[in-house]
Order: structure tokens, then C-alpha cells, then sequence
């Protein structure tokens, strides 16, 4: 019996003696005197029992069956679910096994069958709050996880996010390498899909900043900073009209870094369960199943309906700005170097100031290299490289075997050098004679 019901038999007894009318007893347990009356009536049949609730220690008619707590424990006790929380569980029981159950009643059973440790939240370190900004395309984040995605089934893998400030919406893919070409690509079908936005968020990677070299004992703080050339990725945003903004801390871009949180829970068993072990694998679950979910539920509304993203112009050129570019110097032949190889230009493309000015090279996603003087693409082919003076056709003979020393490490070149017979005095002044 617990202490409410301890107090309410106390008031019912004072009514029962008449130290207290049923109307004051009525407005001490907040029950009407109707209710009064049949709690007295009740505690004269069974004494003081009648304060206890008559369902009390029966099992409630919504239970479900003790068949379905033992399928749904011995489903999650497959190696497969290690380390599902309730709420996840609770998902795949419903979407793969047809097992509804509610959260909270599956916690229950996680506990009671050690697949779940109940634990309190420690509290977070709080950091100054940023509202979200208030429309789409405004500001979108960032960043590559090189987390272990497959869990060792497969290569390493790397993910690329790029997740809207405003409305949380995600844009991700999978790459083998966390490299310059690759977060192109990743840059090259966000703006495909969605439009050009008005900047990006980044950390300051070598990937986005060029980093002043200094020397290590060089004083950093007395020296003002020197402006750097923008990164490859730089040069494209800037080509493309989009501005790029660096976070000074990880917890400036705080909602990319959630995100990756939620992912590697997430996404990591849900790559398990799709038993994906390769790269295709990995992204063909990624677009089908985490990113429409997550798209539908863990976004937000924008403040402001108005969408920011800008759509490509026709100056905008994705292949020519993602690209690898480079500056490179036309010589009096019309050919250019680059990479150890020689182009040249043909002939129909040759114009006027074109000699010894500065062309663009481009090196294309797909390989290909294109070179543009100011507005106009040249056609250009790789050459021969002609033989440098003093280079000969016929092979290099063979190296001679290096002689071995003799034990002791001493060269016998000079034994007996001066018991060889030499030239008379004679001879000598004759041979000197005929040289000179």
C-alpha cells in the first residue's frame, strides 16, 4: 500500500467514525460524495483493501504474447544487431520481421535479456547556440568521416557530407579516397541535383586552404599573414559564384558533426544488416535506404520557404571548373608542357599573341585535358620529344662487375707499380718532342 492510499484510508475512517461529514471527506480525496459512499460501502465488504485498486497485480489485457517477447529477443540476439539501441530495434523489428512493438515495451525486454544496458546521459559541454539560417541554400557544411564504415568486411572507405543548414536536408556518397577529385564529384552532383548555394562550410583542410609555410622556429604572431593562391576546390567555388567560409573549431560546425554521430550508429548497422562489403554496395544503400530516410525524418522546415540555391548559368562550365587547372606558358613552336609531355597546337588554332602567353590547361575528371587561351578552347596533340644533343641510339653497354677487394680492405692496383719497366731518358725526350 502506498502513501496516497494510506492517507485516503485514514480520511475514509474519519467518515466512517462521523468526525468528518462525506462532503468534506469528498473534498479531501477530490472524488465526488457518490464516490464517498461507495468506498465507505467497500471498506465495510473488504476492510481496508477497498483503497487498493482492484486491477492491481493482474496482467493488463494489451499485453503482448510471451511467443512474441521470445521471437523479438531471439531475433536481436543475432550477431547481426550487436549493438542496436531500442529505438533502432524497434525500427528493423517492424520494417524487416513484421514485429510491431513499441519502443519503450522493447527496452523492457532488452533489459531483462542483457541486450541493453539502461545508462544515464552524461551532460554535454554547452556551446554558444547559432539559429539555423532561414532558408535553403544558404549556408551548406562539409566535411569527409573516414570512420569504419564496412566494419572490416571490405576496403576502407571514406563519407563525404554535405547536410543544408536550414533545413538539415543531406547529400552524401561514399568514395575510396578523401582526396581533391573526389570531393569534386561529390561537389559536382550536389550542384546537379540541387542548384549552386550561396557558400559552403568547411573545416580548413588542405582540401579548401593553402597553408602558409613558415619555418619552425619562425615567430608566427609577429608577422602578418600572407595571401596564398585558393586550393583546386577553391578556385572552382570561386569560379562557380559560391562562397567558402572556415570553421575554427569542430563545434562551429556542429550540425555536420552530429550528423556523422547519427550515421556512424546508424548507418554503420544498417550496412551491416545489407551485408554491404564494397564500395557500390556501401552507396547503393546509402541512396536508397539512408538518405530517403533521413531526408523524411530528421529534417526541418526553413523559416523561409524561398529556396537560396542559384541554377547554373551559361558561363558555368561544371567539367572545365572541376577540374585540375593549371597555368602554362606557350613557347615560340606552339607547344606546351605539362606532366613530362609536350602538346602541340594545331595549326588552325594558332592566333595572334598566342606565343609565349599563358594558356589554361585542364585536367577533367575523366582524364581527358583540354587547354584554353582566354575564351577559346585549342585543339592540341601529344608529340614526340625530340633526342637531346650528345644522345646516342645505340644501347648502354653493360655495367662492368665491381671488382671485390681483397681481404683486408687494401686495393692491389699499386703492386709493383715501380718494378715495371719505364722509357730511358732518350725516349722520353723524343716522345715529348713529337707531342708537342
Amino acid at each position: 500500500m502506498t502513501q496516497v492510499e494510506r492517507d485516503r484510508l485514514v480520511t475514509l475512517k474519519k467518515a466512517k467514525k462521523r468526525l468528518i461529514t462525506q462532503r468534506e471527506a469528498a473534498g479531501e480525496l477530490g472524488v465526488s460524495e457518490r464516490q464517498v459512499k461507495r468506498l465507505l460501502k467497500a471498506l465495510k465488504q473488504r476492510g481496508d483493501q477497498a483503497v487498493i485498486h482492484g486491477l492491481r497485480g493482474r496482467p493488463s489485457p494489451r499485453r503482448l504474447a510471451e511467443a512474441t517477447q521470445r521471437k523479438a529477443v531471439e531475433i536481436l540476439s543475432d550477431p547481426i544487431y550487436r549493438g542496436f539501441g531500442p529505438t533502432l530495434a524497434c525500427e528493423y523489428l517492424g520494417n524487416k520481421h513484421a514485429l510491431p512493438v513499441s519502443k519503450e515495451t522493447l527496452r523492457k525486454w532488452m533489459i531483462e535479456a542483457g541486450l541493453w544496458k539502461a545508462h544515464r546521459r552524461k551532460p554535454e559541454q554547452v556551446h554558444a547556440w547559432r539559429p539555423r539560417r532561414s532558408r535553403c541554400g544558404e549556408l551548406v557544411q562539409w566535411d569527409t568521416s573516414e570512420h569504419d564504415w564496412l566494419e572490416g568486411r571490405g576496403e576502407k572507405i571514406y563519407l563525404i557530407f554535405m547536410i543544408d543548414d536550414a533545413t538539415s536536408r543531406l547529400h552524401a556518397r561514399f568514395v575510396r579516397h578523401d582526396s581533391t577529385a573526389e570531393n569534386m564529384r561529390a561537389l559536382w552532383s550536389y550542384v546537379e541535383l540541387y542548384g549552386r548555394p550561396l557558400a559552403f562550410y568547411t573545416d580548413k583542410a588542405s582540401l579548401f586552404q593553402t597553408a602558409e609555410k613558415r619555418r619552425r622556429d619562425e615567430p608566427g604572431v609577429d608577422k602578418d599573414p600572407v595571401e596564398m593562391p585558393p586550393t583546386q576546390i577553391g578556385r572552382a567555388l570561386g569560379e562557380l559564384g559560391i562562397a567558402w567560409i572556415a570553421a575554427h573549431s569542430p563545434q562551429a560546425k556542429g550540425r555536420v558533426e552530429r550528423g556523422f554521430a547519427t550515421a556512424q550508429d546508424r548507418l554503420v548497422k544498417g550496412l551491416r544488416v545489407a551485408g554491404a562489403c564494397t564500395l557500390e554496395a556501401a552507396n547503393a544503400y546509402l541512396e536508397q535506404e539512408f538518405l530517403p530516410w533521413w531526408n523524411e525524418t530528421l529534417t526541418v522546415q526553413a523559416a523561409n520557404a524561398c529556396d537560396a540555391h542559384r541554377p547554373l548559368g551559361k558561363q558555368h562550365d561544371l567539367a572545365a571548373s572541376l577540374s585540375h587547372v593549371v597555368e602554362r606558358q606557350v613557347s615560340n613552336g606552339y607547344t606546351v608542357r605539362h606532366e613530362g609531355k609536350i602538346y602541340q597546337i594545331e595549326r588552325g588554332d594558332v592566333r595572334t599573341g598566342l606565343r609565349g602567353a599563358t594558356a589554361r590547361v585542364e585536367v577533367r575528371l575523366d582524364g581527358s585535358i583540354r587547354m584554353r587561351f582566354k575564351d577559346r578552347y585549342l585543339r592540341i596533340e601529344v608529340c614526340q620529344q625530340p633526342l637531346s644533343a650528345g644522345s646516342s641510339q645505340r644501347p648502354a653497354a653493360a655495367a662492368q662487375p665491381r671488382k671485390v677487394p681483397r681481404a683486408g680492405g687494401r686495393s692491389s692496383w699499386m703492386n709493383g707499380f715501380f718494378a715495371r719497366p719505364g722509357p730511358t731518358l732518350k725516349q722520353a725526350i723524343a716522345i715529348a718532342n713529337a707531342t708537342s
